[in-house]
């Protein structure tokens, strides 16, 4: 059964009509919950007490529970929240220069099984709602609204716990309500759709225009990728996602990112930077963007057989793209202590550390 939160306000308008309401009350309630923040009925001044109390009784309508907030010593905030049925997700906040960054799970769990992914190693369970994944922006807002947080929650990422396109009505669902100027009301340019590239999928993401696109890579050949990325790179191997993405609609002035942490000893020599610049050198279109992220052993949850990159490889494999015009940045990965940095999520109660 659908709750209030899961309703985008076409479908909202349409439940108000069932109950012989004008389609302005629902705009009037999606204002309340989205714009804000207001989730129980009864403090919805502008609506008739009868038509709180009939909300209130027939629509349910609960946030997550918020079961543990942990703050790293970067500033980075990591919430473990219990939906209705038992099960937990992760979400995270991440400081930037001038405002606050949500890092949005999609899916308890994940099927994908990256091998230096935290996530990949609890399996899938069940996809999120649109409501639960909306509701994880209206508590990261109450976080920073308690703390009277100077900065603003600025972007969204759809990075967390899931793919996102396994899981993609219900994230277009989200979408049409982050960027709805009667919703949230972000600009699709402050909001990103992460994937390891889904077929078909994909072109439906990108025909929505919803939000930027960012790229799980991780390899520059077929053969490193199938090894990191099994079934990813079986849903769509490489050279196929690049083809892919060639096609891949874009606005004016966008550019795809995609996203490369870094192995010690296994994606990170220069050669595997010269196979990078060569597979980007056949990809038409805008030109691509290439994030780099050091990868850091998790701090706490399962151990993965990885090690950190020396930091001299680290500084020649930028300068090798650097040097071939290819557009890099170096990220520093987030909340490592923490256990929120990249690919590290996974709902804490799952290895005993308790909650």
């Amino acid at each position: 059964m659908a709750m209030l939160l899961d309703y985008s306000l076409p479908e909202l308008e349409e439940r108000f009509a069932a109950m012989g309401e004008p389609a302005y009350r629902a705009r009037q309630v999606y204002q309340w919950l989205w714009q804000k923040g207001v989730t129980d009925p009864q403090d919805m001044t502008n609506l008739a007490k009868s038509l709180r109390t009939r909300l209130a009784e027939e629509e349910p309508l609960a946030l997550p529970a918020v079961v543990r907030v942990q703050e790293s010593s970067d500033g980075t905030v990591k919430l473990l929240l219990s939906l209705s049925d038992g099960e937990s997700v992760e979400t995270v906040l991440i400081p930037e220069k001038d405002h606050y960054t949500l890092c949005l799970s999609t899916q308890v769990g994940c099927a994908m099984g990256c091998t230096f992914c935290a996530t990949g190693t609890m399996g899938f369970t069940r996809q999120m709602t649109p409501g639960e994944i909306l509701s994880q922006v209206l508590l990261a807002r109450r976080i920073l609204e308690e703390r009277k947080s100077e900065l603003a929650l600025r972007n969204l990422v759809f990075m967390g716990m899931g793919e996102p396109l396994n899981n993609l009505h219900n994230v277009l669902a989200s979408l049409e309500t982050i960027t709805h100027e009667l919703g949230l009301g972000f600009s699709t340019r402050r909001v990103t759709v992460s994937t390891v590239g889904v077929p078909e999928k994909l072109e439906r993401l990108g025909a929505s225009g919803l939000a930027s696109l960012a790229v799980s890579l991780h390899a520059p050949t077929h053969e490193l990728r199938n090894e990191l990325m099994p079934r990813a790179e079986s849903l769509c191997p490489l050279p196929e996602l690049m083809e892919r993405l060639m096609a891949y609609p874009l606005k004016p002035r966008q550019r795809i990112t995609f996203e490369y942490i870094l192995l010690g000893g296994v994606n990170d020599s220069p050669a595997h930077a010269r196979d990078l610049v060569r597979l980007f050198s056949t990809f038409r279109g805008s030109r691509p963007k290439v994030n780099l992220i050091a990868f850091n052993p998790p701090a706490e949850g399962p151990e993965l057989a990885y090690r950190a990159p020396a930091p001299e490889d680290v500084e020649q494999f930028l300068e090798i793209l650097r040097g071939k015009d290819v557009t890099v940045m170096l990220r520093k990965s987030k909340g490592q202590d923490i256990g929120a940095a990249c690919g590290q999520l996974r709902a804490a109660h799952e290895f005993g550390s308790g909650a």
